[in-house]
């Protein structure tokens, strides 16, 4: 005859084996039920966020036909483009992920709006799989505006055209070209009736690339089409279809905004932001068609800076012929001026001075957004 305890031992380890048992059964049925693919994205404005960073959105703006994006772990692949519009005028949508905020839905954790001044650096990479069947371009948006704002339009689009395949152009007419982070650019500027646009097409495709964000926002504000004290908005990257677009992707992308200063009051666009731990003097004498300008660069911080690298944004129309005291690359646009062997180290409260030549066109403005090691300084 067996004890209680004896009995509840038993039903303990027939109960035991059961739910082994059962497991199991369940582990064997979930191996072999294949995992459901996520649904794709048809809704016109339909979106979604991946790796808790980016929003991904179909963004389907400019027709009434279907489109549908699947959406992977690191981007999206359009399997679905009905339908054309003229290409002698907008496209038909936007598909694209983006960090940042876009019509008030704002990407998790992002850290824009920011202000351009307080933005030390904004690395981003992105990979493309073009297809040949369709026309469209493949666009790396870059969106500032006076005020931080999250929803509606803002005040200058920057496009950084990837790609681009059939007879499209971007918007207004072309005024040159220019080199930015390393490549050569057409330059194109306009406005689509909406805000002001500046455009730079690669020459041809390119399918990877990292690069700065700020390097093209230094050379649009030198170009007069923005201002330090604005503010980034979002980054974006997809493609404009004007015809068909299945089989377009984006297989990887990042996007970082490092920020070196204070962003100010996000209520108030006047305000600057609080400046870094150094200051530049910029002392310029222009001439008809020509100048110099002699930079005192001012470490404000505790501790010294050794192999310095001055940052700053010469106006467009400006190119620097000489230098001294200094090593100053490139010539125009967004440059950079470091330290030669003898004055490589600002120590704490001490500073270094650099001088250079250059030519105009146009009417004469001072550089601008110094920063010293990423960190904005202020300017006297």
């Amino acid at each position: 005859m067996k004890t209680p305890t004896s009995s509840l031992r038993s039903v303990r380890t027939a109960v035991t084996a059961l739910l082994a048992a059962l497991a199991s059964v369940l582990a064997l049925t979930a191996a072999t039920v294949p995992a459901q693919a996520a649904a794709p994205i048809c809704g016109q404005y339909g979106s979604t966020v991946i790796q808790d960073r980016y929003v991904v959105q179909n963004n389907r703006w400019g027709t009434s036909e279907e489109q549908c994006i699947d959406v992977t772990a690191n981007g999206f692949a359009v399997t679905r483009a009905d339908g054309s519009v003229p290409t002698n005028g907008a496209p038909k949508s936007y598909p694209s992920l983006f960090n940042g905020c876009h019509y008030t839905n704002c990407s998790p954790g992002t850290a824009l709006p920011a202000r351009v001044s307080s933005i030390s650096s904004a690395p981003t990479s992105i990979t493309y799989a073009y297809v040949g069947n369709a026309v469209y371009d493949a666009a790396y948006d870059i969106w500032l505006d006076p005020a931080p704002k999250t929803d509606g339009v803002n005040r200058t689009e920057i496009m950084i055209w990837f790609n681009r395949v059939g007879p499209i152009q971007p918007v207004g007419s072309k005024v040159g070209t220019a080199s930015v982070a390393g490549r050569t650019w057409e330059v194109w500027t306009g406005n689509n009736g909406g805000n002001d646009v500046i455009s730079f097409v690669a020459p041809s495709a390119i399918t990877s690339w990292s690069f700065d964000v700020m390097d093209f926002v230094d050379q649009t504000v030198a170009r007069g089409m923005a201002q330090n004290s604005w503010y980034l908005t979002s980054v974006q990257a997809g493609f404009e279809p004007w015809q068909n677009g299945a089989g377009l992707a984006v297989t990887s992308f990042s996007s970082a905004v490092n920020t070196g200063g204070d962003t100010g009051n996000p209520e108030d666009p006047g305000t600057p932001g609080t400046p870094g731990a150094c200051q530049v003097t910029y002392t310029a004498n222009a001439w008809p068609g020509g100048f110099t300008a002699d930079v005192k660069v001012t470490n404000t911080g505790t501790t010294a800076v050794d192999g310095w690298e001055l940052g700053f944004t010469l106006p467009a129309g400006q190119t620097i012929t000489r230098a001294w005291n200094a090593t100053v690359t490139p010539a125009s646009g967004a440059v950079r001026a470091t330290g030669v062997a003898f004055n490589d180290r600002i120590a704490a409260g001490g500073s270094q001075s650099f001088g250079f030549q250059g030519t105009y066109s146009g009417a004469f403005t001072q550089a601008a957004r110094f920063t010293l090691d990423g960190t904005p300084c202020t300017a006297t």
